[in-house]
């Protein structure tokens, strides 16, 4: 029992007020005191990492820079707290480069919503693992950054999967809360319609959203947006152009994965699949052959790839010292107690 909340606490479970790990707070406050400010000079990821299990996270050096590497990700975080200059991987689950290689610094956003007021004595500090220096417990965030970038993490006996939202919409609904504390979650979601992912997509049906935000638990379904351009009109010579996939789709695994039902013979009527994604945007280009209607073979498509896919919501964080698992408002309503916190403070 003792490992097992150890585990909840220290490495799986995000806090509720500033949507953080303890891996990645300790990241962006160890980014912080090396001064790698987001108009400063970028640094190896080296040094943070270094730093990091050094000063404050006395774990593995590889579970450290995966952590950094994702939250300088565009396609893993809606807004990335670290930018990145160099290899960090791409939507086709290539790797990072070496740490050694790699260079971060701070996003101007986590400064701004973050780090702000850290030296203010806004939040409290604790002794680090070996009580040579001292660490925040948490950090004084002015955004609920659990539903701006969400989270997921597998613990023992409890797990968390919180999908990313829209800057914009979390603040409109954040308002709508202070104005009225009795807002029903119909009223909300008028600011606040769904998640909003990184990698774009369509969401179908509300049924999964409703539930998930006043439950907790949810199943979404994303399918990829496509386009049907045609090719030769008098031939009806069509192709389907994917441009947006689901979120945390592997999108080598899919090319390959409808390569390979044609190949079986199980998806009929495509000539030819081509990946002509570059750093403009994602363009995956699956011709037809004359004659064959796209709305069966996109209907194939999202039945037997990942074109189409589901996201489980399971919204638990660590509210009042305890994991907890909250529906929307309620996770919107720890956010403003913490800030009231704050300012009483």
């Amino acid at each position: 029992m003792s490992y097992a909340m150890s585990v909840l606490y220290g490495r799986a479970l995000p806090d509720a007020r500033d949507g953080l790990k303890p891996v990645h707070r300790r990241i962006l406050y160890a980014m912080h005191e090396l001064g790698l400010a987001s108009r400063k000079p970028f640094r190896k990821c080296a040094k943070v990492v270094g730093e990091v299990l050094g000063n404050y996270h006395p774990h593995g050096d590889t579970a450290v820079y995966d952590s950094l590497v994702r939250m300088a990700q565009n396609f893993s975080m809606r807004y990335p707290l670290i930018q990145g200059f160099g290899n960090f991987g791409s939507v086709d689950a290539d790797p990072a480069a070496a740490m050694r290689y790699t260079e971060c610094r701070l996003e101007m956003l986590t400064e701004v919503m973050l780090l702000t007021d850290l030296e203010l004595d806004t939040v409290d500090f604790v002794p680090n693992f070996d009580n040579s220096k001292m660490e925040p417990s948490l950090l004084p965030a002015r955004i609920p950054n659990l539903l701006l970038n969400g989270s997921s993490g597998i613990a023992v006996g409890m797990a968390t999967n919180i999908p990313p939202h829209n800057l914009s919409e979390i603040v409109d609904a954040l308002s709508a809360l202070i104005r009225n504390p009795d807002v029903t979650l119909q009223e909300l979601l008028e600011y606040m319609p769904g998640p909003d992912f990184p990698t774009g997509g369509l969401i179908i049906g509300n049924i999964g959203i409703l539930e998930a935000y006043r439950s907790g638990r949810g199943q979404i379904v994303i399918r990829g947006k496509t386009e049907v351009e045609l090719l030769d009109e008098k031939n009806k010579h069509t192709s389907i152009v994917i441009k947006e996939i689901p979120y945390q789709t592997n999108k080598a695994a899919l090319v390959e994965k409808i390569a390979d039902l044609v190949e079986e013979k199980v998806l009929e009527g495509i000539s030819d699949i081509r990946d002509e994604s570059d750093r403009l945007g994602m363009r995956i280009v699956i011709e037809l052959k004359r004659g064959t209607d796209p709305s069966i073979v996109l209907n194939k498509l999202y039945r037997l790839t990942d074109l189409q896919s589901s996201f489980s919501c399971n919204m638990v964080g660590i509210l009042d010292g305890q994991p907890k698992l909250m529906g929307i408002k309620e996770l919107l309503q720890a956010f403003l107690d913490f800030q009231a916190l704050l300012l009483a403070d």
